[in-house]
This record gives structure tokens, sequence and C-alpha cells, in this order.
């Protein structure tokens, strides 16, 4: 053994972090031979002396060593974080050609735990959620610089994970000017992001993948309108496609029950409520791709104020319905409003009081996106957080139109994909509807995952056409 401190891990714990988990908790560790400060790195041993990693180590958190390496490493130093960043920038460059906002670094999964950089532009905002790495902030400010050479640098390190480090939260500009707001584009789409403010380091780009993948679901509408495809009313084509009963392709536009033309350009696009919207992301996109009508729902006046800028910037004003509330308590006042135009439907069996005036509520979309935030953080949390989950869900899908889709996800980490996917079945089965998923998708390519390590697992994504089972 060297004259760096080492931890000797017990007998039986070398396993895991031979397969590749990044994590020594402090249970695993039988004893510490030398003497390190908190922060230092140090080399891993199992009970047989025979090195295994190198760490840096942490005595006030119950992971008390996170891993950076599986040869023996000099030091955290400038040179080491400019070799780390420059594989960032190269997968990135592979995976996600000619995409400049995006995440940089994804922690453990970059070799670069407790460390997290998003690209807004020629803004680099930076997380810093572990003692080993805030030790060494000015290295990686230096080896951010000189990698990727951004305009200015913020740090937004204010996550209360920090206080399990015995660090405060620290936010503020490391390097240049940064403005408050910057603009992004993502998949065409300008978006307005508040890097002081916004949640996290401002914006969610694990998403990014999962918001084109409601693109299919947006067109294909007009129908149950009963808008076809004809010649224009009272053309030459019209008078010839009657008398060759064929219709004249180059002249066919959409018409209503009573042959007259429809003029919205987006006849044919979906109505879409998106709940938990943030700045909307989901519900630009949906415009994006033909949407006709989008209800934007968050419970922040702040989020909805930046998700408005965001639909004036492309275009989509017009077409997007602006609401603060409470998820929860909207989707049930709307089911409640729907079960009550039920009971007053003619030939009714139940009958309402019809003496009650009719309540607002009572809405259905064709399309319901549910992307909460985390309800479970731990797995103490995780009884209550499926409850949370189970009853957006079967709300949620009470409200989508006969064979229309539910847009889903969970961020939970504690909430493992199967759990997750045996909520929503759960709340399809008391909302009397059948599943059918057509899409299921975790984290985008700018936050790849290490097979060893399943708390990287942490984003499910689903879409499911509904119907009733009835």
């Amino acid at each position: 053994m060297n004259e760096r401190a080492s931890v000797i891990l017990k007998r039986g714990r070398a396993p895991r972090l031979e397969q590749g988990h990044p994590w020594i908790y402090e249970n695993e560790t039988e004893r510490m031979e030398g003497a390190a400060e908190p922060g230092d790195l140090v080399d891993v041993y199992d009970h047989r002396a025979r090195y295994l990693a190198t760490g840096y180590w942490n005595p006030a958190s119950q992971i008390q060593v996170r891993i950076v390496a599986y040869t023996p490493l000099e030091a955290m130093d400038r040179a080491f974080f400019e070799e780390r960043l420059v594989r960032c920038r190269e997968h990135r460059a592979r995976f996600l050609p000619g995409v400049s906002d995006c995440r940089l670094v994804y922690g453990e999964a970059d070799d670069l735990p407790g460390l997290t950089v998003d690209r807004y532009g020629g803004v680099l905002v930076v997380q810093i959620v572990t003692l080993g790495m805030d030790q060494r902030r000015a290295a990686i400010v230096e080896a951010l610089i000189e990698v990727f050479r951004p305009e200015a640098i913020y740090e937004r390190s204010d996550l209360p994970v920090r206080a399990l480090e015995g660090l405060e939260a620290r936010t503020g500009p490391l390097y240049g000017e940064a403005p408050r707001e910057v603009t992004i584009i993502e998949n065409g789409l300008t978006m307005e992001v508040d890097i002081e403010s916004g949640q996290k380091t401002g914006y969610f780009y694990d998403q990014r993948d999962n918001r084109a993948a409601i693109a299919p679901l947006m067109l294909g509408w007009g129908a149950r309108s009963g808008i076809r495809l004809a010649p224009r009313p009272g053309s030459e084509a019209d008078a010839q496609a009657s008398e060759e009963r064929e219709p004249a392709s180059s002249a066919l536009v959409p018409v209503n029950r009573s042959g007259k033309e429809v003029t919205f350009p987006y006849w044919d696009g979906a109505t879409v409520l998106e709940c938990f919207a943030h700045t909307g992301s989901f519900t630009m996109h949906a415009c994006r791709y033909g949407a006709k009508r989008v209800t934007c729902l968050d419970v922040s006046a702040h989020a909805l104020e930046t998700a408005a800028r965001n639909a004036r910037a492309n275009g989509f004003a017009d077409r997007i319905d602006f609401v603060q509330a409470d998820a929860f308590a909207y989707l049930r006042e709307q089911v409640k409003g729907l079960e009550e135009r039920r009971r007053r439907a003619p030939g009714a069996a139940d009958k309402a009081d019809t003496s009650k005036p009719l309540a607002a509520a009572g809405r259905t979309w064709d399309v319901v996106i549910l992307d909460p935030p985390a309800f479970a953080k731990s797995k103490g949390a995780l009884a209550g957080a499926r409850r949370g989950y189970k009853d957006i869900n079967l709300q949620g899908m009470k409200l989508v139109n006969e064979g229309g889709y539910l847009v889903t996800a969970s961020c939970s980490y504690p909430m493992k994909p199967e759990l997750f996917l045996e909520t929503v079945q759960e709340a399809a089965r008391d909302a009397g509807k059948l599943l059918r998923m057509v899409h299921w998708q975790g984290a985008g390519k700018d936050h790849p995952r290490l097979l060893a390590a399943s708390e990287g697992n942490y984003l499910k994504f689903a879409i499911f056409e509904v119907r009733s089972r009835a």
C-alpha cells in the first residue's frame, strides 16, 4: 500500500465495486489505514489488501467514498478535469451532433461524481453537491473554461443534498457575467431559461427526446369532429369530381359535416392538457407538432409567465390556455364535472339533481401529459409517492378521450420502472381503462447511465393509448 490513506472494505463488499458501482457506503468499510482530511483522495482495497479503486472521502456522508478512478490516480487537479471534460465533450458531439444546448457533465456517469454541468448557449451552469468536488471548484472552473470556452459560468449548488455532505448552498457567478435569462434551441423551438431561480439548473434536458416523442400524437383528430378532405365547395374541381366520383387531390380542402370549408389551419390537431408544465416545454412541442389547443397548467405563476413568453416567442400564444392551479385538485375537479355531466345525460340511470347548476369542469382532451416533479427522494417516501402517482394517472386517464393518449412520467429514483408501470396499471384498473403502451424511454443521450448503478435509472417516460374497458 502507498503513503496515501487507504480504505479497507469488509469481506464480501468488493463485488459491487468491481462491477462498476461508484459509491462505497459507511457500513461497507472495515477500517482506514493512514490519515486523510475530508475531501482527500483515498485508495480502496479489499479485505485481502488488493487495490480496487481511488475516490474522494467524506466521513460526514453516508456515501463515504465516491470513486473517480479504477487505476491509481495522483491528483484531481486541472489536468485531471480537463481530460474528463474532453471525454464529456466527445460523447455529446457523437450522440448529439449539432446540439449546443445540453447536459455536458452528468456526475457519476461521466466519472465526475458530484458534478453536473448544463450548457445554455454561451453560459455554463454548474452544480456541485459533494465535498470532494466543492474543494476543487477552482480547478473545475479553469478546466471548463479551457475545454468549452464559455462566455460565463454560473453556479447553482443549492440542492438540499449538499447538507448531507456538510455543505451550505452556494449560488452565483463563477466566471464572466451571465444574464439571468438565457435562450436555448430544443428540437427547433426557442425556450427561455431562468438560470438563477429556475428549477435545478434552470431546465430539464433529460426529457428532450421524450418531448419529441409526442409528435405522432398531435395529428389525425379532425375526423372525430366530422372534418374530412374534399374538393373545395363550388369549385370546378368539385363539379368534375362529382361527375367522375373521384376527388381532385390537388384541390382538396378540409370541410365540415355541412360541407363548409374549414379555414382553421390546425383543424386536424389534438386537444392537449399538460400538467406540471413548469415553463411549458411539452406544451411548446405539442403546438410545434400541430396541436389544435393546449391547456398549460402549473401551480407556479412565475413558471407560467415564462411559459407565456415561450409561447409568444414561438408564435403559439393563440393556441394555448394558461391555467395556474394545483394539478391534483384540477384533475379531480375535471373528473367530478365529467361524472356530473354523464349523470345528467339523456337516458342515464343515475339521475343527478338538475336543480343545481352544472359546474364549468368536465373537460376532456385527446392527449393528457403528466410530468410531475419527484414525489419520492428516498425509500421512506415511496409509499406516499406511489399513492400520488396512482392518483394523478387515475384522474388523468379518465380525462382522455376514447382512443386518445396518456403521456406520463416519473423522475423519482426509488420508484423503480416495474413499480411505476404496476402503479399505472392499478390506476387503469380502477378507472375502467385498457392501456396499450406505444412508447417507453428514459433520459436522453446526454444523460448516460452506468449499468452497475441503478440510481441512474431514475426517469421513466411512457405513452399509452387509452380505451374504455366497458
